[in-house]
């Protein structure tokens, strides 16, 4: 019987001394023998309980003990009992060993990728090329492009990964495992990974037992940071929508795209924990957490038995980083009349803080079940276990009640939901209404910006570090397709040209929203105010000039733009608002769709309809560019650094140019002072306009497609967008010099046109946009210097978007002789009779045909009324007198003299300006006096006599 029994432990350490890498010659030593009499405090660790397949035996070579036969010594053994074998998993070794060798042997095909072949420089095979870049970047992520899976002979080994991905995870991330003690052994050996020894062992290969043998004998001691290997997926060929998850993709290795709306702060998960047993003080290491927090079930201890007493040893415990992001279909796939689904995603490892609130992303990875934690702890009612007798369904629910009364979580009804683990995050570039679309070529030697996973461009970098960060993440062909647009002639108005190509004409809108999407150059002084870069647009139409198409193809060209109703948005809609977080129950901050555009443009249409508490709501943001909010015990100032394009339209249905801009749209002067262009689109009538929109939209309902042919495509817009962004052009002393003169230039005439006369006032905020849009110009040429040319068609469209405003014409009577004579002497003392025997004369002038009346335009009545003025107030304070009347004319004329060609003009002009002072003297601007020693002198009155003209008392010559 003592033979069995020595056999089976003979048995037993030589299965211990192969999973440790040693050789045992198969006889018990004197020191084998004091092993087996003495029990290590560091035993097996338990069985995992994750939901995949079992991993490899948890623990180090050095962990390792006799197996719980040997534990008591005093307990006499079981002849008939036999040792149960671990099951092995057949297939997920072969996939294993089938993973290992396709990432030691792929080549990257260089006609497949369309770039260099980036891994050249440290070894020509792909993945080996990746596992030399961990070690020189500090990484612990592998990512492994899918088409190179489905690229090999047969798809067994794609199709195996793709429809049981969280069952041969473990298997795959051993494969990585072992790649990684063979080609970086040292990198390897510093970050110990547990459950790799064995297979390392058992796939040891005579040109690598060295290599081997030097990564296995220094090890240190399990600790937090230890780096935990993992493998990220990428380029799958179907990405699927929210809405499409079923119970059937768990455990699929699959792709979803949404847009991100909250993120969770970085904390510390546990992942492999090391428990003490209170009873015993043994040591369980390496207790795989499922998604909760996982004790053994057993004290490994034969005379222990503990089942509830541990405590977790947070020095030898594994943690990893975690965040969790709340995703939200994309716009443009919700169905009629439905809401959007959400979906929890948990992130890991190296990809937390990859994602951005307001981001669209595609995340790949797997579905998973966790358990419904939001349901607990609901106030009033203690947590206990009670089975659900009634046969009714819960809540309504088809199927009944389900799991109850679960102790172990404290539950009193268990619900289950989905949640997405995620391995890799990219973003979303596909316009709305193209499917999602994943087309990214990793480079080996540059992995992460190939795959667009470094962090947004800093403001304080130099422009050469932005373009240099920028083209990396480019393929050969792209590149010198950029390198044609930007050294192609007239790039500009090109680009204008490309831009919305459905709608017909509006080239000034189009430069405006051009120059939006380059923007200007942020700015901040040494104490650190920060000057604002972006470029605020408001678009002021009649209905149906496309002023919704523009906002709607802007949020459809960049890839993080807001599209929002002004009626139906609220203050805390747009900025942010305080909720309650469902699961810990604190308060946090949403997001409003100012700070979900950051860093991009947010449009908002029926601007005009918004309530003027929620416009005041967005006066900081405009300007300042951040959100304060003080609610709830929160103080924060976020950031909203966003370009805010606005449609609105005018108060009375259509623009009224005899108003002002402000009476035309329902906005404070505050708020229009802080939009940097102003753009009114009239609807006016014109024949050959007219026919050739008729045409456009008539081809665009025919050919579709087929009706525009732009000359860049949407890509390369972005691609040049994107670059051209990055600089950060400079004015040259001539640019300044005219910058300033054009600025004065616009005071003076808001200053001439008096109170009032132009669309709105001319601030310093206008000589600022003159700057922003001066410096996007700069930008949209891909210059570094901002020359005077730029400066001028950054004016031209700034005094495009000021439209004067337009007023009534003037009517002036005809200046009848023997008419004036009769006012004057009616004015003076004449007898009555004679006024009286001319009572048939009299009633003649009613009866005269209104014809005689002459109506002037509103600006040549005020430039010539401004002339009079002037010369009868200089008159004035020059010699205390008046003007005469025939002088005042023959003044006139000499001033105008240039303008004359003829006689006739001349006789024309002299006519109209006395109608002008006729008119001057009804409104209270001129008052008519008569010579001294006139009055009595009957000769002189039948001659006519003087007149001479002063100003009004009311007269307010500082408005003239």
């Amino acid at each position: 019987m003592s033979s069995i029994v020595d056999g089976l432990i003979r048995s037993d350490n030589r299965e211990l001394d192969f999973a440790a890498g040693r050789h045992s010659n198969g006889t018990p030593t004197a020191r084998n023998r004091h092993n087996r009499q003495r029990s290590s405090p560091r035993p097996y660790g338990p069985p995992s309980e994750s939901n995949g397949a079992l991993s490899d035996p948890e623990g180090f070579p050095d962990d390792e003990v006799v197996g719980i036969r040997g534990t008591d010594r005093n307990r006499r053994q079981d002849p008939m009992r036999k040792e149960v074998s671990k099951v092995a998993d057949q297939v997920g070794e072969k996939v294993a060993e089938e993973f290992e060798n396709f990432m030691e042997n792929y080549i990257e095909d260089i006609t497949l990728s369309g770039a260099p072949l980036s891994s050249a420089v440290t070894s020509d095979k792909y993945y080996i090329a990746q596992i030399h870049g961990l070690r020189i970047y500090n990484l612990s992520t592998l990512y492994v492009d899918f088409q190179h899976l489905m690229s090999l002979p047969n798809n067994i080994l794609a199709n195996a990964i793709a429809n049981d991905y969280y069952r041969y995870l473990p298997f795959l991330t051993r494969a990585l495992h072992n790649l990684i003690a063979k080609y970086e052994p040292r990198y390897f050996k510093e970050h110990r990974q547990p459950a790799s020894a064995s297979s390392q062992a058992g796939t040891s290969v005579a040109g690598n037992v060295s290599s081997q043998a030097e990564s296995m004998g220094g090890k240190t001691t399990n600790q937090q940071t230890d780096k935990l290997f993992t493998l990220a997926f990428y380029n799958l060929p179907l990405i699927s929508r929210v809405r499409q998850l079923r119970t059937a993709s768990i455990g699929k290795l699959l792709s979803i795209s949404g847009t991100v709306t909250r993120t969770s702060e970085v904390r510390p998960e546990l992942y492999l924990a090391t428990f003490i047993c209170e009873a015993c003080r043994s040591i369980i290491p390496n207790v795989e957490q499922t998604f909760r927090y996982t004790e053994p079930t057993q004290c490994p201890n034969a005379t222990c038995g503990n089942r509830q007493g541990w405590r977790l040893d947070i020095r030898q415990s594994t943690f990893v980083d975690w965040q969790k992001v709340r995703i939200q279909e994309n716009s443009s796939e919700i169905p009629t009349g439905s809401m959007p689904r959400t979906m929890d995603v948990i992130l890991r490892g190296e990809i937390v803080d990859r994602a951005k609130a307001g981001e669209k992303c595609i995340f790949t990875g797997t579905l998973i079940v966790v358990p419904d934690v939001s349901q607990l702890g609901l106030p009033g009612v203690r947590p206990e276990a009670t089975r659900d007798n009634r046969n009714a369904p819960r809540g309504g629910d088809a199927g009944g009640s389900g799991v109850t009364g679960l102790k172990a979580l404290g539950v009193r009804d268990l619900t289950y939901r989905m949640a997405f683990l995620s391995c890799m995050v990219t973003p979303d570039t596909s316009t709305p209404g193209q499917a999602a679309n994943q087309q990214l070529n990793g480079q080996s030697g540059n992995i992460l910006a190939s795959l667009n996973q470094t962090g947004t461009v800093d403001p304080h970098d130099t422009g050469d570090q932005a373009q240099d960060a920028y083209l990396q993440s480019l393929t050969t062909a792209e590149i010198d397709d950029l390198k044609q647009m930007v050294h192609s002639d007239h790039i500009y108005s090109r680009l204008v040209n490309s831009l919305a190509p459905m709608v017909y004409g509006h080239e000034i809108v189009k430069k405006g929203l051009l120059l939006q999407l380059m923007g200007g150059v942020t700015k901040e002084t040494p104490e650190g105010m920060k000057l604002r870069g972006d470029i605020n647009i408001c678009i002021v139409g009649d209905p149906s000039t496309s002023k919704s198409q523009f906002l709607k193809y802007i949020c459809s060209f960049l890839p993080r733009a807001v599209y929002t109703s002004g009626k139906a948005s609220s203050a805390a809609g747009l900025t942010a608002a305080v909720v309650k977080d469902e699961e810990t129950g604190d308060f946090t901050i949403e997001a409003g769709a100012l700070m979900l555009a950051d860093n991009g443009i947010c449009a908002i249409d029926e601007f005009d309809k918004m309530d003027i508490a929620d416009q005041v709501a967005i006066h900081e943001a405009m300007e300042q560019q951040t959100i304060s909010i003080a609610k709830a015990g929160i103080q924060a100032t976020l950031n909203a650094r966003t370009s805010i394009l606005a449609a609105a339209n005018p108060v009375g249905g259509r623009y009224n140019r005899k108003t002002t801009l402000r009476a035309n749209i329902n906005m404070s002067a505050p708020i229009m002072s802080r939009f940097d262009l102003f753009f009114v689109i009239l609807d006016e009538c014109n024949e050959a306009v007219d026919r050739h929109l008729a045409e456009h939209i008539v081809a665009i309902h025919r050919l579709r497609d087929e009706a525009v042919t732009p000359e860049f495509s949407t890509e390369q817009l972005q691609r040049y967008i994107r670059f051209a962004r990055t600089f950060k052009p400079e004015f040259s002393d001539e640019a300044k010099a005219l910058l300033v003169s054009k600025y004065r230039e616009l005071r003076n005439d808001d200053a001439q046109g008096g109170v009032g006369r132009n669309s709105y006032r001319i601030t310093v905020r206008q000589l600022e946009s003159l700057i922003r849009l001066s410096e996007a110009i700069a930008k949209a040429n891909c210059v570094e210097d901002v020359t005077p040319n730029f400066v001028r068609e950054a004016f031209n469209l700034l005094r495009q978007s000021i439209i004067s405003v337009e007023k009534d014409d003037v009517e002036v009577d005809d200046e009848d002789e023997g008419e004036a004579d009769g006012e004057v002497e009616r004015d003076g003392d004449s007898p009555m009779a004679e006024a009286d025997g001319d009572d048939d004369e009299a009633r003649e002038p009613p009866a005269q045909p209104p014809s005689r009346r002459t109506k002037i335009t509103y600006d040549k009545y005020m430039a010539i009324l401004n002339l009079l003025v002037r010369r009868v107030n200089d008159e004035e304070t020059s010699t205390g007198e008046g003007v005469e009347h025939e002088d005042l004319l023959v003044w006139y004329l000499e001033q105008k003299e240039d303008d004359f060609t003829t006689q006739e003009e001349v006789e024309m002009e002299r006519e109209l300006v006395g109608k002008v002072v006729k008119r001057m003297l009804k409104d209270n601007i001129l008052m008519q006096i008569r010579g001294e020693g006139l009055v009595d002198d009957p000769d002189a009155e039948s001659e006519g006599e003087k007149r001479v003209y002063v100003l009004h008392p009311n007269c307010a010559v500082e408005e003239m």
